[in-house]
């Protein structure tokens, strides 16, 4: 599809400023495009700078004409990390089957990207810097809508008025909670835990990912290169194990007592989680929302609908909404039809692909020994050439060419 450049400063835009919370994947592609409608865009990031490294996330249909349309394509494709083996074992730790990463994600080898998340954030923010307003160690306190705009009381102490918030803080938005109410109203637990950290690759991996399953139970090594290695332990569990949420060490303490007794190098991985700087606890979930906009507020990416990492599809729909989002507001004459238009055409894709994960017994991650053979027995199936084409769900929505409205 040719790139065709939207005229900016149309009437929908011109003068109308925006605040957008949060500067890790959505936010910054959301102040790039709004910007580039003639919108004043300011990102508010409580991090005191754009997070670097993080495990590696994927880019992949739709998502694709995003960032090419963006121009950071080629990019990009330097940082993409080429995983080139899949390796299954069951509990004892003997080989299940080998197989290459596309055959299970639904990816599309030279063509879907698989890239660190801080060289795609690191991406977007420069594409987006010298254009935007961004305010780092600071954060949105308090809300207060009204005809005009809406106020904005920042922790930092300062206030200010916008026209429009958009709140693109991730699964557990602050900005949410402040518009829609309580995490709990639009959470859908499925049914997991997991804990991520890195640790020392002594291993021998090189682009390459083994993962060990006994019923329940998952212990991932994820190596992106020589160096260190993502290692993700994750666990079924009926209901989300709310005390340990905000408590570091509970997490460790959960994690050590699930895991007790599990051969291969889970042992290791449970010492390693024990020093870990960057352990990142967290349950499988999603957001289901029935509405993604409250008068002058909008959500968008994980905020609005976060998939879970079943679907390995939260950077691409966050991608993808952001083009949306900032488009149907520019093409509409006002916020409430910009923000009606959004979900009108976005709403199908997002709803595909966050049913791709299925509920309970994940197809990677079974939880019963009867759903873990029939799982290895579909792996044993699987041919060692990855397939032609990706799942028809990531490619599911043709981006619009939005113009300002007449």
């Amino acid at each position: 599809m040719t790139r065709v450049d939207t005229l900016v400063n149309g009437p929908a835009a011109r003068g109308r400023t925006v605040l957008i919370s949060g500067a890790s994947i959505a936010g910054p592609a959301l102040a790039y495009w709004l910007n580039r409608h003639g919108f004043a865009v300011t990102v508010v990031e409580k991090a005191g700078t754009i997070r670097d490294g993080g495990y590696p996330i994927d880019v992949r249909g739709t998502a694709l004409d995003v960032v090419r349309r963006m121009g950071i394509l080629p990019r990009l494709r330097d940082a993409h990390v080429d995983l080139r083996r899949l390796t299954f074992l069951d509990e004892d730790g003997s080989e299940v089957a080998s197989v290459d990463p596309h055959a299970v994600t639904g990816g599309v080898a030279g063509r879907d990207l698989e890239v660190r998340r801080g060289a795609l954030a690191d991406a977007l923010h420069e594409a987006v810097r010298d254009d935007v307003e961004f305010l780092f160690d600071d954060s949105i306190d308090i809300l207060h809508q009204h005809r005009h705009g809406v106020d904005v009381t920042f922790r930092g102490g300062g206030r200010r008025t916008f026209d429009l918030v958009v709140g693109a803080d991730g699964l557990h938005s602050h900005t949410r909670r402040l518009q829609f109410g309580p995490e709990e109203l639009f959470h859908r637990y499925l049914g997991y835990c997991f804990a991520g950290f890195t640790l020392r690759n002594t291993f021998g991996l090189v682009r390459e990912t083994v993962m060990w399953n006994a019923p329940g139970r998952a212990a991932v090594l994820y190596a992106v290169g020589d160096g260190d290695v993502h290692g993700f332990l994750n666990f079924a569990r009926p209901e989300p194990p709310f005390d340990a949420f905000r408590d570091p060490e509970a997490q460790r303490d959960l994690v050590a007592e699930v895991f007790d007794g599990a051969g291969w190098e889970v042992p290791g991985m449970l010492a390693a989680l024990r020093d870990a700087d960057d352990l990142f606890f967290d349950v499988v979930s999603q957001i289901r929302m029935p509405r993604w906009s409250s008068g002058r507020v909008a959500l968008v990416g994980d905020a609005a609908y976060a998939p879970s990492f079943l679907t390995g599809q939260g950077s691409s729909l966050a991608l993808v909404g952001a083009y949306m989002l900032a488009g149907s507001l520019a093409a509409e004459r006002d916020h409430a039809a910009g923000f009606a238009a959004y979900e009108r055409d976005t709403r199908a894709f997002v709803t595909l692909n966050q049913d791709q994960a299925s509920e309970g017994e994940a197809a990677l991650f079974p939880a019963t020994a009867p759903a873990l053979e029939q799982r290895n027995a579909m792996l044993r199936g699987l041919g060692s050439m990855p397939p032609a084409e990706g799942r028809p769900a990531h490619a599911a929505l043709v981006l619009p060419e939005f113009r300002p409205p007449v």
